[in-house]
């Protein structure tokens, strides 16, 4: 049995394929296996709470893990360590959740791949090889029009009182906006870009209204800005997103694309299903 899993920071989407028909056996959610924010503990518990992954952890041969925070060599170590504890039989690879983006959007083909989902990220795939502009630091300092950067708009503008009132009132009920319970949930818990991305929800609700649409706006031009434009390839140049907040505003995201004289090719919400075919195409 082969694993193929695309790890979120807030979901890791799981499915198990047989080894010799290459058929789906089943399908499975986890919650979010980011090594370089989860401690390993959490990591190792995520896993094994979950039945569906247990019931066969002696049957998996293969393990393919694409995940967010997998794209340098410390929080990569530290989880394939808890994988191969858990999965004994299996040989396991593990790669940065981007290049599953490419994979799912382009396959083999040359693209820009971009991912707004939880966080943030884009690469150039030259058919072969992925061209990253900087290396992610994460979301405190980039993301930009990731879940997190939006939650973090949504929390500063309700509290500088830059949020329209009948915004700002749905907000209040929707939320626990108290002050301390923030800073707890920011400073003292796991996965605050987690718990930042859960108020970029909010806004799916509201995508028609005015002050929804500006934020929006401004925050897919920073992210052209800084993670689309320098590559500097031109309008024949396939272009794919990943992610909810890029499917939820697709038609804003289209509109920003074309003013930089570029054009979406498509949008993928979820991509474990593309990568799925990838596999089935591309293992031996």
């Amino acid at each position: 049995m082969i694993l193929i899993a695309d790890g979120g920071s807030t979901k890791a989407d799981w499915i198990a394929i047989d080894n010799a028909t290459k058929e789906e056996v089943f399908r499975t959610r986890t919650l979010g296996l980011n090594p370089a924010i989860v401690p390993e503990e959490e990591l190792n518990n995520r896993i094994i709470n979950m039945f569906q992954l247990i019931n066969v952890k002696e049957d998996v041969e293969e393990i393919h893990f694409y995940g967010a925070g997998c794209g340098t060599p410390k929080p990569v170590a530290i989880l394939k360590t808890v994988l191969e504890s858990i999965f004994v039989n299996a040989k396991v690879y593990i790669a940065e959740d981007m290049l599953a983006a490419v994979y799912a959007a382009s396959g083999n083909k040359p693209a820009i791949v971009c991912i707004l989902g939880t966080g943030s990220n884009s690469c150039y795939y030259d058919g072969e090889n992925m061209e990253m502009l900087v290396a992610s630091l994460g979301y405190i300092l980039m993301d930009e029009a990731s879940g997190n950067y939006f939650g973090k708009k949504l929390i500063i503008d309700y509290y500088y009182q830059k949020m329209p009132s009948a915004i700002a009132e749905k907000f209040n009920e929707e939320f626990d906006l108290d002050a301390d319970y923030i800073k707890k949930n920011l400073y003292r818990e796991p996965n605050p870009n987690m718990y930042l991305a859960s108020f970029a929800k909010f806004m799916f609700d509201f995508k028609e209204e005015k002050y929804i649409k500006k934020i929006i706006k401004k925050g897919f031009q920073e992210f052209f800005k800084y993670r689309v434009l320098p590559y500097n390839k031109t309008s024949e140049t396939p272009i794919y997103f990943i992610g909810s907040i890029a499917h939820y505003f697709r038609d804003i995201l289209e509109n920003i694309a074309e003013n930089n004289n570029l054009k979406i090719t498509d949008v993928i919400q979820r991509p474990i299903d593309n990568l799925l075919e990838y596999h089935k195409k591309n293992i031996n």
